[in-house]
């Protein structure tokens, strides 16, 4: 007898609907096979499907079993798959009918003695659910308040086989599981740290509330314990906060790489990434024998830093300049090619030279000339050139560190920020992006108009400094980053000058 279950597998970040056909003959010898493309976790489905059915008293079939995943030339992965196979397996028996199947999805694991245990990649599941207006997605328990945030999806979340089974057949009653989503945006939203937290750097604040409003990537340059890396983690306190349907497409990513834990339906606040410096370039732009978001992926609509930036192999370093320019990342292997979603504010760290004490006041660098132009040189011309901000993060004196005066909060700073970012938003409602930061050429051409005064200083900037065509771009985002900060439709030359000097790095060069 011939069964149909509906279940979904996830490539990239979306789902794609996946038929679980299980039919069951008396002709042949005992066999029970899965085709269709199946890795080796799909595989060895039969091996925990056999002992889960016989340890909740289902009398296994000794017959000629066959599993196909269709479409078949799509290759599966992991071990969502025993709950639709074991319902398929119970279905062709004849236990359960197949109109009671009809307009179900059905993911989950199963544990040797019937239990179900929680998937990753659910939510992008749940988001094809819904879009293939199914009655219901039945999964694991433990999943079911990261799937629920779907709104119209009625989901089932279900502790074991024996319980799906008397769900199916109207011997239980589950109601479906509700969530308000907006209470969760808001639990979660929460951040620990803030700018006030920072005694001086009045300088790098600045550069850094420039760098939220517009969306700018930005290199800090101190020595040691100057305060960079305790800017970078309060940097995403000062970012307007995330809208729902950007929490929900930065869900996604960390659902598929199974960074959710059972109380996290929803990323609420911005997710930042600190990759250690050792990282592959695998591990950071994505990848894998089968294809697996990166670090630029996991920090999709939040920030990327990366501290010691120096340290980090050049191979790595340069294959951040796809996604800083495209917003993407597109990873061809054999198996698949698949694009992830990479929209994200570079921030990165760097001391002046190897000690760290280059023109640092208090401490002598023993660092000769040639030693810090090489020091310098791993970071790539073309990289610099993508990063808009360059800023100096010098030692506090500990005259401002033991004041007891504490700068703006967080929440003073965000309030700008979000004031100038609603200009943007409403300047680039119809060009397909949000921020300055994000310009192309033909945008720069429309948006960025210059006084005259402010031409001439640009000009003269690029002559003496020896900027290239990129850096000239970077500029005029940052400029119109500053004018919106003013509320001015057109740039000036105070606008550029600061902008120009957030250029540091150029000059050093």
């Amino acid at each position: 007898m011939l069964s149909k279950v509906l279940s979904a597998y996830v490539i990239g970040v979306d789902a794609n609907l996946i038929e679980v056909e299980v039919d069951i003959s008396s002709i042949g010898l005992p066999h029970f096979s899965v085709v269709g493309l199946p890795d080796t976790a799909v595989k060895e489905s039969k091996d925990r499907i056999r002992p889960a059915l016989k340890n909740i008293g289902f009398s296994f079939p000794l017959k000629k079993i066959t599993v196909n995943l269709a479409p078949a030339d799509i290759k599966k992965e992991g071990s969502a798959f025993d709950l639709p196979i074991a319902i398929g397996i119970i279905a062709s028996e004849g236990l359960i009918n197949q109109n009671e199947l009809e307009g179900y999805m059905f993911i989950g694991e199963l544990s040797l003695d019937g239990k179900l245990k929680p998937v990753r990649g659910v939510l992008p599941i749940a988001i094809e659910a819904k879009k293939r207006k199914l009655k219901g997605l039945l999964l694991p328990h433990e999943n079911v308040l990261e799937a629920a945030i779907v709104k119209g999806l009625s989901v089932i979340g279900l502790k074991s086989l024996p319980e799906t089974i008397e769900f199916l057949k109207g011997m239980k009653k589950i109601e479906p599981f509700k969530v308000n989503t907006d209470e969760l945006m808001s639990q979660n939203s929460i951040y620990e740290e803030d700018f006030s937290d920072i005694k001086g750097q009045e300088h790098a604040k600045r550069a850094l509330e420039v760098a939220a409003t517009g969306s700018h990537n930005v290199l800090m340059i101190g020595p040691p314990g100057s305060g960079k890396t305790m800017l970078a983690k309060r940097f995403p306190t000062i970012l307007p906060p995330m809208t729902f349907e950007e929490a929900i497409e930065a869900t996604k990513i960390h659902s598929v790489a199974g960074l959710l834990t059972e109380n996290t339906a929803i990323l609420a606040r911005r997710p930042v990434r600190m990759p250690h410096h050792t990282i592959s370039d695998i591990a950071l732009i994505g990848g894998g024998q089968i294809p697996k978001p990166g670090e630029v992926s996991l920090a999709h609509f939040g920030v990327l830093f990366l501290d010691e930036l120096p340290e980090f192999k050049r191979n790595v370093l340069e294959v951040l300049r796809q996604p800083i320019e495209n917003g993407y990342v597109t990873v061809s292997r054999a198996v698949a090619s698949v694009t992830y979603p990479a929209q994200f504010v570079l921030l990165s760290a760097m001391n002046p030279c190897p000690c760290g004490y280059y023109s640092d006041q208090r401490h002598q660098c023993t660092c000769s000339p040639s030693i810090i132009s090489k020091y310098r040189a791993r970071i790539s011309g073309p990289l610099l050139d993508r990063i808009d901000l360059h800023i100096d993060v010098p030692a506090v004196p500990f005259k401002e560190l033991s004041k007891e005066y504490t700068g703006e909060s967080s929440e003073r700073i965000r309030e700008r920020v979000i004031a100038a970012r609603e200009i943007q938003l409403l300047r680039f409602k119809s060009e397909g992006i949000y921020a300055n930061g994000q310009m192309k050429t033909r945008h720069i051409k429309k948006y960025c108009k210059l006084a005259d005064d402010a031409q001439n200083l640009l000009n003269k900037a690029m002559e003496s400094l020896g900027l290239s065509a990129r850096a000239y771009s970077r500029i005029l985002k940052v400029s119109r980053t500053i004018a919106d900060m003013d509320k001015k439709d057109k740039i000036e030359s105070h606008h550029v000058a600061e902008a120009i000097q957030y250029r540091s790095q150029d000059r050093m060069l």
